[in-house]
């Protein structure tokens, strides 16, 4: 397991949360769903380049 990932994914939710509720409480709601949003994005297309790489691997073991 990717234990860098993991950290990775959490760093990126820590400074998510933290600037949603900055911008929260600067009466700025939309920017704040849009923040989370992008580091939604952000986490996904990481978790899909690991996805990809499994299936590499697997395609690889069993010579697909």
């Amino acid at each position: 397991m990717n234990i860098d990932l993991i950290f990775k994914i959490a760093a990126i939710g820590i400074i998510v949360a933290v600037l949603n509720q900055l911008l929260i409480r600067s009466g700025r709601e939309e920017q704040a769903m849009m923040t989370t949003l992008a580091g939604l994005i952000v986490v996904l297309m990481m978790i899909i380049q690991e996805i990809d790489s499994l299936f590499s691997s697997i395609k690889s073991i069993f010579g697909l």
